[in-house]
């Protein structure tokens, strides 16, 4: 077994090999660039180097400068993760030069399937159902234009080293193909170093299944089962799951025996993930061959009971898989949720900043255990023993940390375990709700309105499900009626004991005492409840619109986060102060609560709302970020839906469009110049 290994990556993925690294008792080294000398997976490991300044092009995906940190430090084995260099032939093929082992599958393989044109002409000819498509090269947009009309629309455009949701658009116009062949190529040369683009047919209403595969280096292949990843923004996976509520034994069976046989038609080794579209009919097409580790492999882990990063550098190190296909078990149901830092309220843009407060929920076991990863029955055919509903969060950061603009925007991977969908679902509804983060904008309250949709409830879902059911956007979940009443009952019950704790306020005015009476009104975001509040040791009794709520909780006030029960069910709120009264959030919602007397609140009906400013005139800057360039002039006419310019951030090109017809009075911006949130770009008259 190896003595020392370099993690070439960064953040979350960094820090989760290490943790395995750590058990095995396999030294650590961690690789940094400028803008992550403070991060996590630094702390972490045994060993850091420092790779450069911060763009990835000019650190993490520079080989010569890997190369000379393996030198410096003597590491006999290089895990690379996923994204950067973990699908790079020239680096595999790099370190196999100087005998240094890649803990991934063998150069060969990543350049036969980590190429996406090359990968559908394999798959093709091993009888693999592929998307009707333009495998070549395409030379230009007008290319690209000509091909989309010939396939027809809508098809997709991607990047052929792609991965991660970058260099990927959806284009149902010649005007979308012609912009998005634009942008796809330059993500995919900022991020990849490779600009090949490539065009495919896009099935409208698919669901986005995929095969994780394990081989090793003694012939024997096997599936670890699916993952569900039909929920996606702009192709980027948010919420995951295993096993897929869709399929039935027989298509997993099906698609199982396809990747195995896809893996072993390439001599593939270590852990890699066959993807693919499946109809309303259950057919399955061949997407994609990711020749790494995924971003979603916990919840793989979490129902099998294999540790992945361990399996994978076991096979590196020549170990045979000390399991068979008939030992791979599916047990329980694991959801994840991708915690990014991205705005929800401002159009999923990202956020950037300090985090001021980072407390996940606490990681409790869950899922199969097992034994040095072998299923230990004690009579044939015996189920592994199971532990209870559990919650595990992969992450790179910590409090007081930054995000940074040069890097991918998630914060952290929130897992739930359960023996059932149902219950795993409601475990990841308390764990969003116990998860405090400050100081960025981040999805936390997406996440949450998604596990209450009855659409995902249900599982009926496809990649469509978030332009489907949120096609205006983010703006916060709205509670039903009884959910609401329980938050205001909540919220009375914390102002008394607020109110109790300032009548013990010394050194107030003589002949001054301050009283706690019952009666009380709620507002909730406009909303107002009467209500009364009958107080005990142990708790509150609240009565509102004639029902009759027990609240008990150890609030304090200062707490930021109550974990209560209201009439014996459990709810979990995030508390902080704002003027005369509290911000709430709960499931998605962001509520603000004023807890008044009965007079002093029918006053307050009366004030007047105080409106924003009319920004209506300016083109706002939406996040911070990089303007890659400007597409009009002072004086120029627009039409809505025009393009005026492009922002880059996290590694996305964002398009920003004219919303109505206008001319534009003046530019104040220009490319290569860095932005802040809300700066003006351009004025219009």
């Amino acid at each position: 077994m190896f003595k020392k290994i370099l993690i070439a990556n960064r953040g979350e993925i960094a820090c989760r090999v290490i943790k395995t690294a750590r058990k095995m008792g396999i030294a650590t080294v961690a690789v940094y660039s400028d803008a992550d000398r403070n991060a996590l997976h630094v702390r972490m490991a045994d060993e850091a180097v420092h790779i450069g300044p911060p763009p990835a092009n000019q650190s993490y995906i520079v080989i010569d400068r890997i190369m000379e940190a393996i030198r410096q430090t003597g590491a006999e084995a290089v895990h690379p993760g996923y994204g950067f260099l973990s699908e790079n032939r020239n680096f595999a093929a790099a370190l196999e030069k100087e005998d240094v082992v890649f803990i991934g599958p063998p150069s060969p393989a990543i350049e036969a399937m980590g190429d996406k044109i090359t990968s559908k002409k394999l798959a093709q000819e091993a009888g693999v159902s592929t998307v009707p498509g333009y495998m070549g090269l395409i030379a230009d947009a007008d290319e690209a234009v000509r091909i989309s009309t010939e396939i027809g629309y809508p098809v997709m455009i991607k990047a052929s080293a792609g991965g991660g949701g970058k260099g990927m658009r959806i284009a149902w116009d010649d005007q979308e193909a012609r912009e998005g062949f634009e942008s796809s190529k330059n993500e995919a040369a900022n991020s990849f170093g490779d600009d090949r683009i490539f065009i495919e047919k896009f099935v409208t209403q698919p669901r986005h299944i995929e095969i994780q595969v394990l081989a090793d280096k003694h012939g024997n292949c096997v599936y670890l089962h699916e993952r569900e990843c039909s929920i996606q923004r702009r192709n980027q996976k948010v919420i995951e799951e295993a096993p897929s509520p869709f399929l039935d034994p027989e298509t997993r069976r099906a698609m199982g025996e396809q990747a195995v046989a896809l893996a072993k038609a390439v001599g593939y080794t270590s852990a890699g993930t066959v993807e693919f579209i499946v109809d309303a009919n259950k057919n399955f097409y061949f997407l994609e061959m990711n020749t790494r580790l995924q971003v979603e492999h916990p919840v793989t882990e979490l129902i099998t009971g294999v540790d992945l990063v361990e399996q994978m550098i076991r096979v590196a190190a020549g170990e045979p898989l000390p399991f068979t296909q008939d030992d791979l078990k599916i047990t329980g149901w694991a959801i994840e949720s991708r915690l990014y830092a991205e705005d929800p309220y401002r159009s999923f843009l990202p956020s950037i900043g300090r985090l001021t407060r980072y407390r996940p929920p606490v990681e409790t076991a869950a899922g199969p255990l097992l034994e040095n990863n072998r299923w230990v029955p004690s009579n044939p055919g015996e189920q592994p023993r199971v532990a209870e509903t559990g919650v595990r969060n992969d992450t790179g950061v910590y409090e007081g940390g930054e995000i940074s603009m040069y890097y991918d925007p998630m914060i952290a991977k929130l897992c739930t375990w359960a023996p059932d969908r149902a219950q795993a679902i409601e475990a990841m509804r308390g764990a969003l709700d116990s998860f405090e983060v400050e100081g960025i904008g981040h999805n936390l309250p997406f996440l949450s309105a998604v596990m209450d949709h009855p659409r995902f409830v249900s599982g009926d879902i496809t990649t469509a499900f978030i332009a489907e059911e949120y096609p205006e956007g983010f703006q916060g979940a709205t509670l039903p009626p009884e959910q609401l009443e329980r938050v205001a009952a909540a919220a009375a019950a914390m102002h008394r004991v607020a109110e109790i704790r300032r009548t013990q306020i010394t050194g107030r005015l003589d002949n001054h005492e301050r009283r706690v009476g019952e009666n009380w009104v709620v507002t909730l975001n406009g909303q107002q409840f009467p209500v009364r509040v009958r107080a005990d040791r142990r708790g509150s009794t609240v009565e509102v619109n004639g029902r009759s709520l027990r609240v008990e909780s150890d609030w304090k006030p200062g707490m930021s986060l109550v974990r209560m029960t209201v009439d014996g069910d459990p709810m979990a709120l995030k508390v902080d102060k704002i003027t005369a009264g509290m911000r709430l959030r709960t499931r998605g919602a962001d509520l603000k609560a004023h807890v008044q007397r009965p007079r002093t609140a029918e006053l307050a009906r009366l004030m007047p709302e105080k409106l924003p400013p009319d920004t209506s005139k300016f083109l706002l800057c939406p996040m911070p970020g990089l303007v890659v360039r400007i597409n009009v002039q002072p004086g120029d006419e627009v039409q809505e839906g025009q393009s005026l310019a492009t922002v880059e951030a996290m590694k996305m090109e964002n398009i920003l469009r004219a919303e109505r017809r206008g001319i534009v009075k003046s530019v104040n911006a220009e490319a290569g110049q860095s932005l802040r949130v809300d700066d003006v770009i351009m004025e219009f008259e």
